[in-house]
Protein backbone atom coordinates (compact mmCIF):
# COMPACT_ATOMS: atom_id res chain seq x y z
CA UNK A 1 0.00 0.00 0.00
CA UNK A 2 3.22 2.24 0.38
CA UNK A 3 3.73 2.63 -3.38
CA UNK A 4 0.55 3.82 -4.67
CA UNK A 5 0.22 6.53 -2.39
CA UNK A 6 3.88 7.76 -3.03
CA UNK A 7 3.26 7.70 -6.94
CA UNK A 8 0.49 9.94 -6.51
CA UNK A 9 3.17 12.93 -4.85
CA UNK A 10 4.39 15.51 -6.54
CA UNK A 11 7.97 15.12 -7.14
CA UNK A 12 9.70 17.45 -4.19
CA UNK A 13 8.02 15.61 -1.50
CA UNK A 14 8.88 12.11 -3.32
CA UNK A 15 12.17 13.27 -3.33
CA UNK A 16 12.32 14.28 0.40
CA UNK A 17 10.57 11.05 1.35
CA UNK A 18 13.13 9.00 -0.83
CA UNK A 19 16.46 10.81 0.62
CA UNK A 20 15.16 8.98 4.07
CA UNK A 21 15.03 5.54 3.27
CA UNK A 22 17.44 3.56 4.88
CA UNK A 23 19.74 1.71 2.87
CA UNK A 24 18.87 -1.57 5.01
CA UNK A 25 14.95 -1.75 4.88
CA UNK A 26 15.21 -4.81 3.08
CA UNK A 27 11.02 -4.64 3.86
CA UNK A 28 10.68 -2.23 1.69
CA UNK A 29 13.71 -2.19 -1.01
CA UNK A 30 12.85 -5.08 -3.24
CA UNK A 31 9.27 -3.76 -3.47
CA UNK A 32 10.52 -0.05 -3.98
CA UNK A 33 12.81 -0.78 -6.64
CA UNK A 34 10.60 -3.22 -8.72
CA UNK A 35 7.90 -0.09 -9.03
CA UNK A 36 9.72 3.03 -8.67
CA UNK A 37 11.10 2.75 -12.37
CA UNK A 38 7.87 2.77 -13.26
CA UNK A 39 7.32 6.35 -12.83
CA UNK A 40 10.58 7.77 -13.35
CA UNK A 41 9.71 9.02 -16.39
CA UNK A 42 7.63 11.72 -15.12
CA UNK A 43 9.33 12.54 -12.14
CA UNK A 44 13.01 11.79 -13.63
CA UNK A 45 14.45 10.56 -10.59
CA UNK A 46 16.74 8.33 -12.16
CA UNK A 47 19.64 9.76 -10.00
CA UNK A 48 18.14 8.86 -6.58
CA UNK A 49 16.88 5.31 -7.62
CA UNK A 50 20.64 4.35 -8.85
CA UNK A 51 21.87 5.46 -5.43
CA UNK A 52 19.21 3.74 -3.25
CA UNK A 53 19.92 0.49 -5.80
CA UNK A 54 24.03 0.66 -4.67
CA UNK A 55 22.85 0.87 -1.29
CA UNK A 56 20.67 -1.60 -1.09
CA UNK A 57 23.52 -3.94 -3.18
CA UNK A 58 26.05 -2.46 -0.29
CA UNK A 59 24.04 -3.28 2.75
CA UNK A 60 21.76 -6.88 1.62
CA UNK A 61 24.13 -9.94 1.18
CA UNK A 62 21.93 -11.38 -0.99
CA UNK A 63 22.48 -10.63 -5.25
CA UNK A 64 20.14 -7.86 -6.46
CA UNK A 65 17.98 -9.60 -9.61
CA UNK A 66 18.35 -8.48 -13.15
CA UNK A 67 14.83 -7.93 -13.20
CA UNK A 68 15.29 -4.35 -11.28
CA UNK A 69 17.66 -3.83 -14.55
CA UNK A 70 14.91 -4.79 -17.04
CA UNK A 71 12.61 -2.12 -15.43
CA UNK A 72 15.32 0.38 -15.49
CA UNK A 73 15.65 -0.72 -19.74
CA UNK A 74 11.60 0.41 -19.95
CA UNK A 75 11.76 3.54 -18.05
CA UNK A 76 14.20 5.04 -19.81
CA UNK A 77 13.40 3.95 -22.91
CA UNK A 78 9.96 5.55 -21.95
CA UNK A 79 11.72 8.36 -21.35
CA UNK A 80 12.91 8.51 -24.39
CA UNK A 81 16.83 8.28 -23.07
CA UNK A 82 17.60 5.58 -25.03
CA UNK A 83 21.58 6.06 -24.61
CA UNK A 84 20.80 5.87 -20.58
CA UNK A 85 18.66 2.46 -21.16
CA UNK A 86 21.91 1.13 -22.50
CA UNK A 87 24.40 2.15 -19.95
CA UNK A 88 22.08 0.63 -17.50
CA UNK A 89 22.70 -2.90 -19.55
CA UNK A 90 26.66 -1.53 -19.29
CA UNK A 91 26.09 -1.44 -15.35
CA UNK A 92 24.89 -4.35 -14.83
CA UNK A 93 28.25 -6.05 -14.34
CA UNK A 94 29.28 -3.46 -12.11
CA UNK A 95 26.25 -4.77 -9.83
CA UNK A 96 28.04 -8.67 -9.62
CA UNK A 97 25.58 -9.61 -12.50
CA UNK A 98 26.36 -11.30 -15.66
CA UNK A 99 24.70 -9.96 -18.66
CA UNK A 100 23.75 -12.69 -20.75
CA UNK A 101 21.26 -12.81 -24.37
CA UNK A 102 17.92 -12.97 -22.50
CA UNK A 103 19.09 -9.45 -20.85
CA UNK A 104 20.44 -8.24 -24.40
CA UNK A 105 17.12 -9.51 -25.65
CA UNK A 106 14.95 -7.62 -22.76
CA UNK A 107 16.83 -4.91 -23.89
CA UNK A 108 16.27 -3.98 -27.37
CA UNK A 109 12.89 -4.89 -26.83
CA UNK A 110 12.16 -1.85 -24.58
CA UNK A 111 13.99 0.23 -27.49
CA UNK A 112 12.18 -1.03 -30.23
CA UNK A 113 8.86 -0.66 -28.20
CA UNK A 114 9.61 2.85 -27.35
CA UNK A 115 10.55 3.66 -31.26
CA UNK A 116 14.18 3.58 -30.55
CA UNK A 117 14.56 1.19 -33.46
CA UNK A 118 17.59 2.69 -34.80
CA UNK A 119 19.61 2.68 -31.21
CA UNK A 120 18.36 -1.14 -31.02
CA UNK A 121 20.46 -2.11 -34.11
CA UNK A 122 23.18 -0.20 -33.37
CA UNK A 123 23.84 -1.95 -30.27
CA UNK A 124 23.27 -5.14 -31.43
CA UNK A 125 25.66 -4.79 -34.75
CA UNK A 126 28.02 -3.89 -31.45
CA UNK A 127 27.61 -6.76 -28.76
CA UNK A 128 26.70 -9.30 -31.18
CA UNK A 129 29.86 -11.39 -30.99
CA UNK A 130 29.87 -11.45 -26.81
CA UNK A 131 26.10 -13.31 -26.63
CA UNK A 132 24.77 -16.38 -28.45
CA UNK A 133 22.62 -14.81 -30.37
CA UNK A 134 19.06 -16.80 -31.69
CA UNK A 135 16.13 -16.11 -33.77
CA UNK A 136 14.38 -14.46 -30.94
CA UNK A 137 16.74 -11.54 -31.11
CA UNK A 138 16.42 -10.75 -34.78
CA UNK A 139 12.30 -11.51 -34.04
CA UNK A 140 12.60 -8.06 -31.70
CA UNK A 141 14.81 -6.23 -34.33
CA UNK A 142 12.37 -6.81 -37.14
CA UNK A 143 9.37 -6.60 -35.15
CA UNK A 144 11.09 -2.72 -34.05
CA UNK A 145 10.88 -2.22 -37.87
CA UNK A 146 7.65 -3.10 -38.06
CA UNK A 147 6.55 -0.32 -35.97
CA UNK A 148 8.31 2.20 -37.65
CA UNK A 149 7.37 0.74 -41.35
CA UNK A 150 11.08 -0.08 -41.91
CA UNK A 151 10.74 -3.37 -45.00
CA UNK A 152 14.07 -3.01 -46.10
CA UNK A 153 15.75 -2.99 -42.83
CA UNK A 154 13.75 -5.85 -41.85
CA UNK A 155 14.75 -7.91 -45.04
CA UNK A 156 18.16 -7.74 -43.89
CA UNK A 157 18.04 -8.88 -40.53
CA UNK A 158 15.85 -11.52 -41.62
CA UNK A 159 18.67 -12.62 -44.39
CA UNK A 160 21.41 -12.13 -41.60
CA UNK A 161 19.52 -14.87 -39.19
CA UNK A 162 19.67 -16.85 -42.05
CA UNK A 163 23.07 -16.59 -43.05
CA UNK A 164 24.07 -16.57 -39.66
CA UNK A 165 22.49 -20.02 -39.29
CA UNK A 166 19.94 -19.33 -37.01
CA UNK A 167 16.61 -21.32 -37.28
CA UNK A 168 14.21 -19.81 -39.09
CA UNK A 169 10.69 -20.11 -37.25
CA UNK A 170 7.58 -18.82 -37.78
CA UNK A 171 7.45 -15.88 -35.21
CA UNK A 172 10.55 -14.82 -37.05
CA UNK A 173 8.44 -14.79 -40.46
CA UNK A 174 5.38 -13.20 -38.87
CA UNK A 175 8.01 -10.24 -37.52
CA UNK A 176 9.03 -10.34 -41.41
CA UNK A 177 5.70 -10.05 -42.92
CA UNK A 178 4.89 -7.49 -40.43
CA UNK A 179 7.47 -5.79 -41.52
CA UNK A 180 6.61 -5.99 -45.41
CA UNK A 181 2.79 -5.57 -44.92
CA UNK A 182 2.89 -2.13 -42.91
CA UNK A 183 5.38 -0.98 -45.70
CA UNK A 184 3.10 -1.51 -48.30
CA UNK A 185 5.21 -3.99 -49.60
CA UNK A 186 2.58 -6.62 -50.30
CA UNK A 187 3.68 -8.37 -52.89
CA UNK A 188 6.57 -9.20 -51.59
CA UNK A 189 4.82 -10.09 -48.55
CA UNK A 190 2.70 -12.83 -50.17
CA UNK A 191 6.06 -14.36 -51.63
CA UNK A 192 7.37 -14.99 -48.44
CA UNK A 193 4.65 -16.72 -47.00
CA UNK A 194 4.83 -18.95 -49.91
CA UNK A 195 8.62 -19.20 -49.57
CA UNK A 196 7.62 -19.86 -45.56
CA UNK A 197 5.67 -22.98 -46.63
CA UNK A 198 8.07 -24.30 -49.64
CA UNK A 199 11.40 -23.11 -48.26
CA UNK A 200 11.47 -23.83 -44.47
CA UNK A 201 8.51 -26.37 -43.85
CA UNK A 202 7.05 -23.57 -41.85
CA UNK A 203 2.94 -23.40 -41.59
CA UNK A 204 1.68 -20.45 -40.74
CA UNK A 205 -0.08 -19.32 -37.69
CA UNK A 206 -3.56 -17.26 -36.97
CA UNK A 207 -0.85 -14.46 -36.33
CA UNK A 208 0.65 -14.99 -39.77
CA UNK A 209 -3.03 -14.51 -41.62
CA UNK A 210 -4.07 -11.74 -39.05
CA UNK A 211 -0.76 -9.28 -40.57
CA UNK A 212 -2.33 -9.80 -43.85
CA UNK A 213 -5.98 -9.14 -42.91
CA UNK A 214 -5.02 -5.89 -40.90
CA UNK A 215 -2.65 -4.59 -43.79
CA UNK A 216 -5.52 -5.58 -46.40
CA UNK A 217 -7.94 -3.72 -44.19
CA UNK A 218 -5.73 -0.58 -43.61
CA UNK A 219 -5.39 -0.67 -47.53
CA UNK A 220 -9.24 -1.00 -48.14
CA UNK A 221 -8.85 -3.99 -49.80
CA UNK A 222 -11.80 -6.07 -48.88
CA UNK A 223 -11.79 -9.15 -51.25
CA UNK A 224 -8.03 -9.64 -50.43
CA UNK A 225 -8.74 -9.39 -46.94
CA UNK A 226 -11.52 -12.03 -46.65
CA UNK A 227 -9.62 -14.37 -48.90
CA UNK A 228 -6.62 -14.00 -45.87
CA UNK A 229 -9.71 -14.64 -43.03
CA UNK A 230 -11.23 -17.08 -45.01
CA UNK A 231 -7.44 -19.57 -45.32
CA UNK A 232 -7.29 -18.87 -41.83
CA UNK A 233 -10.47 -20.58 -41.08
CA UNK A 234 -9.54 -23.44 -43.83
CA UNK A 235 -5.95 -24.11 -41.66
CA UNK A 236 -8.47 -24.78 -38.52
CA UNK A 237 -6.72 -21.72 -37.10
CA UNK A 238 -9.15 -19.24 -34.82
CA UNK A 239 -8.22 -15.32 -36.06
CA UNK A 240 -8.51 -13.31 -33.03
CA UNK A 241 -11.39 -10.56 -31.86
CA UNK A 242 -8.77 -7.52 -32.74
CA UNK A 243 -8.72 -9.30 -36.68
CA UNK A 244 -12.24 -9.67 -37.08
CA UNK A 245 -12.68 -6.16 -35.46
CA UNK A 246 -10.43 -4.85 -38.39
CA UNK A 247 -12.29 -7.11 -41.14
CA UNK A 248 -16.32 -5.58 -39.30
CA UNK A 249 -14.52 -2.18 -39.94
CA UNK A 250 -14.25 -2.54 -43.51
CA UNK A 251 -17.33 -4.32 -44.08
CA UNK A 252 -18.80 -1.37 -42.69
CA UNK A 253 -16.97 1.58 -43.75
CA UNK A 254 -15.64 1.06 -46.85
CA UNK A 255 -18.56 -1.93 -48.29
CA UNK A 256 -21.30 -0.91 -46.39
CA UNK A 257 -22.66 -4.78 -46.08
CA UNK A 258 -23.64 -4.46 -42.63
CA UNK A 259 -25.28 -7.78 -43.09
CA UNK A 260 -21.70 -9.40 -43.52
CA UNK A 261 -20.75 -7.85 -40.55
CA UNK A 262 -23.40 -9.38 -38.48
CA UNK A 263 -22.26 -12.68 -39.96
CA UNK A 264 -18.37 -12.21 -38.58
CA UNK A 265 -20.17 -11.37 -35.02
CA UNK A 266 -21.80 -14.70 -34.88
CA UNK A 267 -18.83 -16.21 -36.00
CA UNK A 268 -16.83 -15.38 -33.29
CA UNK A 269 -19.45 -16.35 -31.24
CA UNK A 270 -19.84 -19.66 -32.37
CA UNK A 271 -15.74 -19.80 -32.14
CA UNK A 272 -15.88 -19.07 -28.97
CA UNK A 273 -14.76 -15.69 -29.08
CA UNK A 274 -16.45 -13.04 -27.26
CA UNK A 275 -16.83 -9.67 -29.21
CA UNK A 276 -15.29 -6.35 -27.30
CA UNK A 277 -17.13 -3.38 -27.35
CA UNK A 278 -15.14 -2.09 -30.68
CA UNK A 279 -16.53 -5.27 -32.60
CA UNK A 280 -20.37 -3.35 -31.86
CA UNK A 281 -19.08 0.01 -32.16
CA UNK A 282 -18.04 -0.73 -35.87
CA UNK A 283 -21.76 -1.64 -37.03
CA UNK A 284 -23.08 0.31 -34.74
CA UNK A 285 -21.47 3.28 -36.02
CA UNK A 286 -23.19 2.09 -39.66
CA UNK A 287 -26.10 2.11 -38.63
CA UNK A 288 -25.64 5.99 -36.81
CA UNK A 289 -24.66 7.02 -40.28
CA UNK A 290 -27.90 5.51 -41.78
CA UNK A 291 -29.95 6.84 -39.28
CA UNK A 292 -31.63 3.42 -38.80
CA UNK A 293 -32.65 3.96 -35.19
CA UNK A 294 -34.47 0.63 -34.80
CA UNK A 295 -31.53 -1.20 -36.03
CA UNK A 296 -29.15 0.62 -33.46
CA UNK A 297 -30.93 -0.21 -30.71
CA UNK A 298 -31.77 -3.61 -30.93
CA UNK A 299 -27.85 -3.85 -31.50
CA UNK A 300 -27.39 -2.46 -28.17
CA UNK A 301 -29.74 -4.59 -26.31
CA UNK A 302 -28.00 -7.35 -28.28
CA UNK A 303 -24.95 -6.12 -26.06
CA UNK A 304 -26.57 -6.37 -22.99
CA UNK A 305 -27.30 -9.85 -23.67
CA UNK A 306 -23.88 -10.87 -24.42
CA UNK A 307 -22.51 -8.89 -21.31
CA UNK A 308 -20.71 -6.12 -23.55
CA UNK A 309 -20.27 -2.97 -21.47
CA UNK A 310 -21.13 -0.52 -23.70
CA UNK A 311 -18.55 2.59 -23.66
CA UNK A 312 -19.13 6.98 -24.17
CA UNK A 313 -18.25 6.29 -28.59
CA UNK A 314 -21.41 3.82 -28.32
CA UNK A 315 -23.49 6.24 -26.13
CA UNK A 316 -22.37 8.94 -28.04
CA UNK A 317 -23.32 7.61 -30.97
CA UNK A 318 -26.55 6.35 -30.55
CA UNK A 319 -27.61 9.19 -28.67
CA UNK A 320 -26.76 11.60 -31.43
CA UNK A 321 -28.71 9.37 -34.03
CA UNK A 322 -31.85 9.04 -32.15
CA UNK A 323 -32.10 13.04 -31.17
CA UNK A 324 -31.13 13.68 -34.73
CA UNK A 325 -33.97 11.89 -36.35
CA UNK A 326 -36.76 12.96 -33.29
CA UNK A 327 -36.17 10.04 -31.34
CA UNK A 328 -35.60 11.89 -27.89
CA UNK A 329 -37.97 10.03 -25.49
CA UNK A 330 -35.97 6.90 -26.94
CA UNK A 331 -32.53 8.70 -26.47
CA UNK A 332 -33.41 9.73 -22.84
CA UNK A 333 -34.00 5.91 -21.84
CA UNK A 334 -30.93 5.42 -23.10
CA UNK A 335 -29.33 7.79 -20.65
CA UNK A 336 -31.29 6.79 -17.75
CA UNK A 337 -29.76 3.10 -18.45
CA UNK A 338 -26.14 4.45 -17.98
CA UNK A 339 -25.51 4.21 -14.92
CA UNK A 340 -27.46 0.63 -14.34
CA UNK A 341 -25.00 -0.92 -17.20
CA UNK A 342 -22.32 1.02 -14.50
CA UNK A 343 -20.86 4.05 -17.02
CA UNK A 344 -21.55 7.64 -15.87
CA UNK A 345 -21.48 10.06 -18.52
CA UNK A 346 -18.81 12.43 -19.17
CA UNK A 347 -18.75 16.56 -20.05
CA UNK A 348 -18.83 15.13 -23.78
CA UNK A 349 -21.84 12.88 -23.43
CA UNK A 350 -23.77 15.57 -21.43
CA UNK A 351 -22.67 17.33 -24.25
CA UNK A 352 -24.01 15.45 -26.78
CA UNK A 353 -27.31 15.56 -24.85
CA UNK A 354 -27.69 19.08 -24.18
CA UNK A 355 -26.27 20.17 -27.68
CA UNK A 356 -28.88 18.00 -29.39
CA UNK A 357 -31.62 19.03 -27.24
CA UNK A 358 -31.06 22.52 -27.52
CA UNK A 359 -31.92 22.04 -31.46
CA UNK A 360 -35.19 20.67 -30.81
CA UNK A 361 -37.87 22.60 -30.53
CA UNK A 362 -39.56 22.87 -27.00
CA UNK A 363 -36.62 21.05 -25.39
CA UNK A 364 -34.72 23.24 -24.35
CA UNK A 365 -35.19 22.89 -20.58
CA UNK A 366 -34.90 19.53 -20.95
CA UNK A 367 -31.47 20.56 -21.97
CA UNK A 368 -30.95 22.98 -18.86
CA UNK A 369 -31.99 19.66 -16.36
CA UNK A 370 -28.75 18.28 -18.14
CA UNK A 371 -26.40 20.95 -17.14
CA UNK A 372 -27.83 21.17 -13.67
CA UNK A 373 -27.36 17.36 -13.59
CA UNK A 374 -23.66 18.15 -14.72
CA UNK A 375 -23.57 20.58 -12.09
CA UNK A 376 -24.93 18.44 -9.00
CA UNK A 377 -22.27 15.63 -10.39
CA UNK A 378 -19.14 17.97 -10.22
CA UNK A 379 -19.05 17.57 -13.69
CA UNK A 380 -17.68 21.11 -15.78
CA UNK A 381 -19.63 21.54 -18.82
CA UNK A 382 -17.39 22.75 -21.87
CA UNK A 383 -17.74 26.73 -22.42
CA UNK A 384 -19.48 25.80 -25.55
CA UNK A 385 -22.13 24.44 -23.82
CA UNK A 386 -22.99 26.97 -21.42
CA UNK A 387 -22.70 29.24 -24.46
CA UNK A 388 -25.60 28.19 -26.24
CA UNK A 389 -27.55 26.93 -23.50
CA UNK A 390 -27.55 30.43 -22.65
CA UNK A 391 -28.45 31.26 -25.85
CA UNK A 392 -31.29 29.07 -26.48
CA UNK A 393 -32.79 30.02 -23.11
CA UNK A 394 -32.48 33.87 -23.75
CA UNK A 395 -34.24 32.97 -27.17
CA UNK A 396 -36.95 32.00 -25.56
CA UNK A 397 -37.08 34.38 -23.00
CA UNK A 398 -36.10 32.30 -20.07
CA UNK A 399 -33.95 34.92 -18.84
CA UNK A 400 -34.41 33.89 -14.97
CA UNK A 401 -33.89 30.29 -15.73
CA UNK A 402 -30.34 31.34 -16.78
CA UNK A 403 -29.75 33.31 -13.29
CA UNK A 404 -30.92 30.39 -11.58
CA UNK A 405 -28.44 27.98 -13.47
CA UNK A 406 -25.70 30.57 -12.96
CA UNK A 407 -26.02 30.66 -8.96
CA UNK A 408 -26.52 27.16 -9.03
CA UNK A 409 -23.05 26.96 -10.58
CA UNK A 410 -21.42 29.59 -8.01
CA UNK A 411 -22.36 27.10 -5.08
CA UNK A 412 -20.71 23.89 -6.97
CA UNK A 413 -18.28 22.57 -4.63
CA UNK A 414 -15.90 22.66 -8.18
CA UNK A 415 -13.61 25.25 -8.77
CA UNK A 416 -14.22 25.12 -12.41
CA UNK A 417 -17.53 24.80 -12.15
CA UNK A 418 -17.74 27.97 -10.31
CA UNK A 419 -15.13 29.77 -12.54
CA UNK A 420 -17.78 28.39 -15.74
CA UNK A 421 -20.48 30.45 -14.03
CA UNK A 422 -19.23 33.67 -15.83
CA UNK A 423 -19.67 32.16 -19.06
CA UNK A 424 -23.15 31.08 -18.15
CA UNK A 425 -24.00 34.55 -16.96
CA UNK A 426 -22.29 36.22 -19.70
CA UNK A 427 -22.35 34.03 -22.88
CA UNK A 428 -18.73 34.71 -23.11
CA UNK A 429 -15.77 31.54 -23.01
CA UNK A 430 -13.51 32.06 -20.91
CA UNK A 431 -10.32 33.34 -23.02
CA UNK A 432 -7.00 31.09 -23.62
CA UNK A 433 -4.70 33.40 -21.56
CA UNK A 434 -7.27 33.03 -18.77
CA UNK A 435 -7.86 29.79 -18.21
CA UNK A 436 -5.69 27.79 -15.75
CA UNK A 437 -4.89 24.96 -13.36
CA UNK A 438 -4.46 25.39 -9.46
CA UNK A 439 -2.34 22.73 -7.83
CA UNK A 440 -2.61 23.96 -4.22
CA UNK A 441 -1.61 28.08 -4.50
CA UNK A 442 0.52 26.93 -7.79
CA UNK A 443 -1.31 28.11 -11.01
CA UNK A 444 -0.46 25.83 -13.81
CA UNK A 445 -1.15 26.97 -17.33
CA UNK A 446 -3.44 25.04 -19.68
Amino acid sequence: MVFPIWRRLPPPTASFLFAFLPPDFSLLSRRLLLHLPRFLPAYFHFPQAWAHLADTHQHQKSQLSSDLFHIFFFAYSKANLAADAIRAFNRMHGFGLQANADDLNILLYALCKYGHVTDARELFHRVRSDFSITQKTYSILMQGCARKGKPKEAVQMFDEMHQRGCEVDVAAYNALLAALCNGGEMEEAERRLKEMRTVHGLDPDAGTYAVFVRAYCEAGDSSSALRMLENTKRKGLVPNVFTYNCAIRLLCEKEEKAEEAYELLDEMLDRGLEPDVWSYNRILAFHCKLREANKATKLLKRMDEAGCLPDRHTYNMLIKMLIGVGRIDRAMEVWDGMEGRGFFPSACSYAVMIHGLCRKKGRVEDACRYLEAMVDEGVPPYDSTCVLLRSELLRVGLRERVEVVVDRMRRSSSCKIQELSRVMETGKGIEKEEKAIYCGNKRISE
